[in-house]
C-alpha cells in the first residue's frame, strides 16, 4: 500500500531524465539526507543491481543496502530496502509529456514485528520528511 505520492515535470526528455534518476551517485544532490553512495555493483543498471546509501537522520549516519527490482529502459523502475523488519519500496514512472517528463513516484513501507509495527505511523512520519521533496530536487538538479 502507497504511504507518499508524487508527480512532477522536467523540462527535459524523457530519456535524458531516466539517465540521471537511474545514476545513482546523483542521490546525495537529489535527496536531502543522503550524505554518500557506495555503488555495489558494476555494469549498467539492472534487476539485481545494488548501491549502498548512507543517510544523516537526526544527527546519525545510517547505511542501508538498496536493490534495483524492476526496470524498465525510459519507461519505469523500482527499487527496496529491507532492514531491522522494515521493506521500503520506491517505485518511478517516467513518460512523455508536452512540456518535457512526466515523473510519477510511489512509497510503500511494510513492517515485520510488533515494534515496527507500532511504530509504523512514525516511521512514515519520518520518511516522509525525509524525501518528500527529492523530486523536485531532481527537477532542480536535471533543469540546471
Amino acid at each position: 500500500m502507497s504511504f507518499m505520492t508524487q508527480s512532477v515535470v522536467i523540462e527535459r526528455p524523457v530519456e535524458e531524465v531516466f539517465k540521471a534518476a537511474v545514476d545513482f551517485s546523483n542521490s546525495p544532490q537529489i535527496m536531502e539526507a543522503v550524505v554518500a553512495v557506495e555503488l555495489l555493483s558494476e555494469g549498467p543498471v539492472r534487476e539485481g543491481y545494488k548501491f549502498k546509501e548512507t543517510r544523516e537522520i537526526r544527527g546519525r549516519k545510517v547505511s542501508a543496502v538498496i536493490e534495483v527490482t524492476a526496470i524498465e529502459e525510459n519507461r519505469s523502475y523500482s527499487v527496496k530496502s529491507v532492514q531491522s523488519g522494515l521493506d521500503l519500496r520506491y517505485h518511478y514512472q517516467f513518460e512523455q509529456a508536452p512540456e518535457g517528463t512526466k515523473v510519477v513516484f510511489q512509497g510503500e513501507l511494510f513492517t515485520q514485528g510488533l515494534r515496527n509495527a507500532l511504530t509504523r505511523p512514525l516511521i512514515k512520519q519520518i520518511i516522509k520528511k525525509e524525501d518528500q521533496n527529492h523530486l523536485q530536487h531532481l527537477k532542480k538538479f536535471i533543469e540546471s
